[in-house]
């Protein structure tokens, strides 16, 4: 609830409206009830009558009540009412919108004035990103530091993973958003490949799209897992100090999709990425029948170790199927990643498709999942 007295509407009149906006009366809609305005809340619109420079003026004042179809954060509700004020007065016969503007942590209401775009300003860390690492990995030069700092990436993960919360509408959200929002699966599908695409048919991607449906359900089962997430953790959103540095450490970048959900998310997205450049360092890896073997092998296997070990979280093996899925699409995708050889592409789609067929993740031999599938796709 919000605080709200006629000084504080007068005052957000004359920053909205100009100097010359004076507040004349303020009440509950229909009835001008000065009963309960101190305490104006979710669901409880206001009559507002003012005038700018004599001309008299009315408006509603309300706020969106949060709810559990998307609307659980201030950003959401944000998003809905710009998008309001921006497009409401362009349909014929909708009501005009007059201000936009938000409530400050101390009440007071601030005006946003002709918005059209937004922006932040985040303080400069030191470091570079940490795929330069894995390029030099990549070039022959690994270093017992690499492995250090994939056991840090490991144990911060489970630091954070550790903090639950008991909210299964916004599990289940995640998840939801996980198969079908633009950024994820769904929208990778639809913009981030041609179709009809070279290595994977059309029917293909309905095969796994609808594969994924059963996984929905299955997570489902799982919203007691909700946990602090980062929501993006790849090499280009991680900083590094040097190898050489006497304390070594790291910091993260542009986290993304939600504060909360399921911790396999997390842990698939810096997996999938090791197993990328693996790969790329050794392309007769993905061959049918090779073996996953190498820098990046290791380093696959600390992750999974070290971060098992922190956590105690063996069920983040049941739960991180579709989320490789998710994570295997952006690194196949020709549109992010135009230069893969075919061969790797090929093996990344393997991947893809075979990931869905276990209960559980094997971590411990990936390169069963680079196997062709029933039927020889890829």
């Amino acid at each position: 609830m919000i605080d709200l007295t006629p000084e504080r509407v007068a005052e957000y009149l004359r920053r909205a409206f100009g100097p010359g906006a004076e507040l004349d009366d303020l009440g509950a809609i229909g009835t001008l009830d000065k009963q309960g305005i101190k305490r104006f809340g979710y669901g409880k619109p206001l009559l507002v009558r003012f005038r700018v420079d004599g001309e008299p003026r009315e408006g509603v004042l309300s706020v969106m009540r949060g709810d559990k179809y998307g609307h659980q954060f201030y950003w959401d509700r944000a998003a809905i009412l710009m998008f309001q004020f921006e497009t409401s007065a362009r349909l014929p016969r909708h009501v005009r919108p007059m201000a936009l503007g938000y409530v400050d942590a101390h009440s007071r209401l601030v005006p946003v004035a002709e918005p059209c775009e937004f922006f932040i300003m985040n303080e400069k860390l030191r470091g570079y990103d940490y795929f330069l690492d894995l390029e030099r990995i990549s070039g022959g030069d690994y270093r017992p530091a690499d492995r250090d700092m994939a056991r840090a990436l490991a144990r911060w993960l489970a630091e954070i993973h550790a903090v639950k919360k008991d909210d299964a509408d916004l599990y289940y959200r995640h998840v939801r958003n996980l198969l079908g929002a633009s950024e994820c699966i769904m929208g990778l599908v639809d913009e981030a490949f041609p179709h009809p695409c070279p290595f994977l048919a059309d029917e293909d991607f309905a095969r796994l799209e609808k594969r994924l449906i059963d996984w929905r359900w299955k997570l489902r089962g799982f919203s007691h897992r909700l946990s602090v997430v980062h929501g993006d953790v790849h090499p280009w959103n991680i900083l590094v100090d040097p190898p050489d540095a006497p304390q070594r450490d790291f910091r993260v970048l542009d986290r993304s999709r939600g504060e909360w959900g399921e911790p396999a998310s997390d842990l698939a997205s810096l997996a999938a990425n090791y197993l990328l450049f693996g790969l790329r360092m050794n392309p007769e890896a993905a061959q049918p029948g090779a073996l996953f073997q190498g820098p990046f092998a290791e380093l696959w296997n600390i992750l999974f170790e070290e971060y098992l070990a922190a956590s105690g979280d063996q069920g983040v093996l049941a739960a991180i199927a579709p989320f490789f899925v998710f994570r295997g699409l952006v690194i196949v995708s020709p549109e992010w990643y135009p230069d893969h050889p075919e061969a790797v592409r090929r093996a990344l789609v393997r991947f893809i498709l075979r990931v869905l067929e276990d209960e559980a993740f094997d971590w411990r031999t990936p390169g069963r999942y680079l196997e062709p599938c029933d039927g020889g796709q890829a």
